[in-house]
């Protein structure tokens, strides 16, 4: 029997139910063969005898008895399959992190399954035992566990097999007639499937939480690299400006020099004469003072008196007491260079403290960007939207547009598909090439059926362009604005626990205007109303604009 069984291989001794080698082998009526115990569970599961293998039916449930040839080939083939597992000499042993065999004495291998009864992990060769015997078969094998004695009931020393939602605890059989009688209790497979799905849940809100986390690293990333395009572009400017300063220091300085220099000059050309003409009256004098002493020690007394008069007076020479040289004063003039190059200094500070200061705030704004589009179903029906939702202009035609309480009829407006009822909020719009617009937002309960006056008072807080020219804020009165070049895009900004709408021109950075001291109760929706075409002009859309703070 074994060369019978030497010549089938593994496969050919499988079951198709178990996908184990046979136990108590049977054959059904239409050739198939399977585990005595499979077939008789797969038929009491169904509602009808049929071969799991080929699918025909049987209207009586076939008696069975084991087909011996074929057992005796399982089982000596199970034999020669432990014999070469037990004779190999050096089998592989279980990793650390692995549950090895309790029954092996030198090497330990790896477990293949864990006994509830028995309270012993086997390996592959000491499980047969309880894949073959009738007895064992009975017992209950999981996949390996370390600590067996962690699964059993402390108090009965049985298998948990049980759990109790009453005392949210696993149980063991024993313990439903005892501490949990008249509990709720569910098998383990049901009490897991409920706390799988809560850990599900749980996993996907870990997962939101990383996201956001994730999301938030990538802000941060999105902050440092702006901060980083931020410090090269101060850094540029500081060079320009500061460059620009010292030339005006250097520059100052030479003149200076040049000043202090011409003075010197005119000083020394003043005394250069002054001791050109002290030298040449020095010569006469040494010249009259070798004619003295000549005529002092003549021994001819005719001519001694005769030219006594015209040589003992001293020769004409200019009273040299007063005469001083004039020393130039240079405090002066180094005080007015250096209150020349403070002024330009300060204003230079003034101006650029100012430029960072406006840029960094709208930088700082820009952070709170949201992504806004038209909503469709409040644009009044003279307004043309863009597919995108990102443009709206005039059309000129009135469409035929259902009346829904939310659309605009008094003023050709039309609001944003978000609302905002906390935090802060931003988004920018752009305006050029108009000459009649209007921006900002508008509570949700603000009338849209007639005209109103835009207002705070009416919960709306715009600001827009009339006539091309006047830049007004609708304020209570309005407010003109003094913006001198015409506007691009415009920012608009609202942070809604602080009551605060404000507009910035984006192209230069400037603070336009704000709204302060608001009580918002209500949601806010962006409103955008981009006026009227009158005689071919004002043409051009309200486009809303992604952010772009690279700049």
């Amino acid at each position: 029997m074994a060369s019978a069984s030497s010549l089938l291989s593994e496969e050919q001794l499988l079951c198709s139910i178990c996908l184990d080698v046979f136990t108590d082998p049977i054959t059904t009526p239409c050739g198939h063969n399977y585990c005595n115990t499979c077939i008789t569970h797969y038929w009491n599961t169904s509602n009808v005898c049929r071969c799991p293998l080929c699918k025909e039916t049987f209207k009586k449930r076939p008696k069975f008895s084991v087909n011996k040839v074929l057992s005796e080939m399982a089982d000596q083939f199970r034999k020669s399959k432990l014999q070469r597992q037990t004779s190999s000499t050096n089998p592989e042993p279980a990793e650390p992190d692995e549950v090895s065999c309790d029954v092996c004495t030198e090497t330990k291998p790896k477990a293949l399954k864990s006994c509830l009864v028995c309270l012993t992990s086997y390996c592959d060769a000491h499980l047969e035992p309880h894949l073959r015997l009738a007895g064992l078969k009975r017992h209950k094998l999981i996949d390996p566990v370390k600590n067996l004695e962690d699964i059993l009931c402390k108090k009965h020393d049985r298998p948990l097999e049980l759990f109790c939602k009453t005392d949210h605890m696993c149980i063991c059989q024993f313990c439903t007639e005892s501490d949990h009688k008249l509990h709720q209790i569910v098998s383990l497979k049901e009490a897991c499937g409920g706390k799988k799905a809560d850990l599900r849940k749980t996993e996907a809100e870990v997962q939101q939480m990383i996201q956001e986390r994730q999301v938030k690293i990538q802000e941060v990333r999105r902050s440092v690299e702006l901060s980083m395009k931020d410090a090269d572009r101060e850094t540029a400017h500081s060079v320009q400006v500061f460059t620009s300063l010292i030339s005006c220091i250097e520059r100052r300085q030479a003149e200076l020099i040049d000043v202090i220099e011409e003075k010197q000059k005119t000083t020394e050309k003043q005394a250069e004469g002054f001791i050109k003409d002290l030298q040449q009256e020095i010569t006469e004098l040494e010249k009259r003072s070798s004619e003295l002493k000549q005529l002092s020690h003549t021994e001819d007394h005719v001519h001694l008196l005769q030219n006594f008069t015209s040589i003992n007076s001293p020769p004409p020479t200019k009273d040299w007491t007063k005469v001083n040289v004039h020393q130039s004063s240079y405090a002066g003039t180094v005080m007015t260079a250096v209150g020349t190059v403070k002024t330009a200094v300060c204003q230079l500070e003034k101006t650029l403290m100012e430029k960072n200061l406006h840029d960094a705030e709208l930088r700082r704004i820009q952070l709170y960007e949201v992504d806004v589009t038209l909503d469709a179903d409040t644009a009044n029906p003279l307004l043309i939207l863009s597919e995108d939702g990102k443009q709206v202009r005039d059309g000129n035609v009135k469409k035929n547009l259902p009346n829904n309480l939310e659309r605009f009829s008094g003023y050709v407006n039309v609001l944003g598909k978000q609302s905002f009822s906390s935090g802060r909020f931003y988004y920018e719009v752009q305006v050029k090439g108009k000459t009649v617009w209007s921006l900002g937002v508008a509570r949700e309960s603000i009338n849209r059926k007639r005209g109103f006056t835009p207002s705070p008072n009416n919960g709306v807080w715009t600001i827009g362009l009339s006539n091309g020219n006047k830049y007004m804020a609708k304020a209570d009165p309005d407010v003109l604005l003094p913006i001198r070049e015409e506007l691009q895009k415009v920012g608009v900004f609202v942070d809604y626990e602080e009551g605060l709408v404000s507009f910035y021109d984006v192209e230069t950075r400037v603070h336009l205007y704000s709204f302060t001291g608001c009580t918002f109760t209500e949601k806010l929706y962006p409103l955008f109303g981009p006026g009227l075409i009158i005689y071919g002009k004002n043409s051009a859309p309200l486009i809303i604009s992604p952010v772009n703070n690279t700049d």
